[in-house]
């Protein structure tokens, strides 16, 4: 008699699991076409996986688009074929109780910037999962975050963090310049160009 009283709970229980791996496929494959839209420049597949009250923040502490400031920027982008590609290696859904809202965060591969993260929300209208808000950013190592966050206080104009800092010899001063000189113009045409899959003229 236990037994058969535990049953419609097992019932219960396996419904409820298969709903909710249906839920988080319908997820992933929501996403996935985010990313396969953006590398194939396509702005309808694209913008139509965003909510209305979509937000993007991209790597820069700058970039914090809302969705049609995103599409005017987007779209020219799109226009001459220049998506740009984030593949995702390793990704984690989690759907709320109210199985109208989802949090995600993932690992990306990029061609340039190698290993990104991508984190965001969607939320189900019309029974469509739709992003609401797409957080894009680059993992830094802890043995050189403060390098990092150092190079960014002084790309900012502001008050470098104490670091250790290697005095170079006279001879190695002056491609240290050079290469200090070439990652400002590489971050200045990150800028321009959104870390697109092509330089924009640079």
């Amino acid at each position: 008699m236990k037994a058969l009283a535990r049953f419609p709970l097992l019932v219960l229980f396996l419904c409820f699991a298969g709903a909710q791996a249906s839920e988080e496929a319908a997820i992933g494959t929501a996403i996935d076409q985010f990313h396969q839209a953006a590398a194939e420049a396509d702005l309808d597949t694209y913008t139509g996986l965003m909510a209305s009250d979509f937000v993007f923040l991209g790597t820069d502490a700058t970039e914090r688009w809302e969705r049609e400031s995103f599409i005017s920027f987007s779209k020219p982008h799109f226009d001459s074929g220049q998506g740009w590609t984030y593949t995702p290696t390793e990704r984690s859904i989690s759907v709320l109780s109210d199985g109208e809202t989802a949090f995600f965060d993932e690992l990306l591969a990029h061609d340039r910037l190698g290993q990104c993260r991508g984190s965001g929300v969607l939320v189900k209208r019309d029974d469509r999962w739709l992003l609401a808000q797409y957080n894009l950013s680059v993992p830094v190592p802890n043995d050189i975050v403060y390098q990092v966050a150092n190079s960014i206080q002084s790309f900012g104009a502001g008050t470098p963090l104490p670091v250790a800092v290697t005095v170079p010899d006279a001879a190695s001063d002056e491609s240290a310049q050079t290469e200090e000189a070439a990652e400002e113009d590489e971050s200045w045409c990150r800028k321009r160009r959104h870390k697109t899959n092509k330089r924009a003229d640079c």
